[in-house]
């Protein structure tokens, strides 16, 4: 198995860093082959913009859609949107791994998702869902907070963790991947925000790097978290009544 880390973080040294690197050394150990994508460390450019198109289909009015689809044809896209497609496209696993800020994502990773899931060549308007272009891969979210475990629940302070990582995960989704559940490591304190004494505290992180490391040596026994198909919706895209996804709500 080929498994690809898409790391999103700016400080080399970082907790998030250190479960990459355990994750790494796990998969290495039992013999798959392991790709980092370090997003910070290699200096992606994460803003959608003109300047991206060398050969643009309207020099006016800037359309990223229309520019992508354009790209991808003409075989123009820029070289790091290239390298990010062919690592996914090597990739069984792909395992993001990031800090929740402001209740979502980095804003390095949102715009490593605007410009790598290229319109018209990863998308269409038929290639999208259980029909899309990563279909057969699988796709976890690894996030940490320095929030308590506890907070993250409906009505909690931290908010519910489904909900913070609903889109995300549904555009994984939207793209074809087989989308397993998150996995989370909370209480990771620091700059103001203590839980534990720093004792405790590092045992945590031990304790939360063998945690992370068991999950992913398990994933294969995993089955992906149940989200809609094309048989689920009528031709407006409204859910039908007859179908299993139809009457429950769909977990993030």
């Amino acid at each position: 198995m080929h498994v690809l880390f898409v790391y999103c973080h700016p400080e080399p040294r970082s907790f998030n860093a250190g479960l990459v690197e355990v994750g790494a050394q796990m998969f290495r150990a039992r013999g798959d082959t392991v790709e980092v994508s370090d997003l910070y460390g290699e200096g992606f450019d994460p803003v959608e913009k003109r300047e991206n198109y060398l050969e643009p289909v309207d020099r006016e009015v800037f359309m990223p859609l229309a520019e992508q689809r354009n790209a991808f044809k003409t075989r123009t896209l820029c070289p790091e949107v290239q390298r990010e497609i062919a690592r996914l496209e090597r990739a069984d696993l792909v395992v993001f791994q990031f800090p929740i800020w402001w209740h979502s994502v980095p804003a390095m990773l949102k715009g490593w998702f605007d410009r790598i899931f290229v319109s018209g060549g990863l998308y269409s308007s038929k290639m999208r869902y259980d029909q899309g272009y990563f279909r057969g891969k699988r796709a976890l979210c690894s996030v940490t907070s320095g929030a308590p475990e506890p907070s993250f629940v409906e009505g909690g302070r931290g908010g519910s963790l489904d909900q913070i990582l609903w889109s995300t995960n549904y555009s994984l989704h939207y793209m074809g991947f087989s989308v397993l559940r998150p996995h989370a490591s909370f209480g990771i304190q620091g700059h103001g925000y203590s839980y534990a004494s720093p004792e405790d505290f590092r045992r945590q992180l031990e304790a939360s790097k063998t945690e992370f490391s068991t999950r992913l040596a398990g994933l294969d026994r995993e089955e992906p978290m149940g989200f809609p198909g094309w048989n689920d919706w009528d031709s407006a895209g409204r859910p039908l009544t007859d179908t299993p996804h139809a009457k429950r709500d769909i977990p993030c």
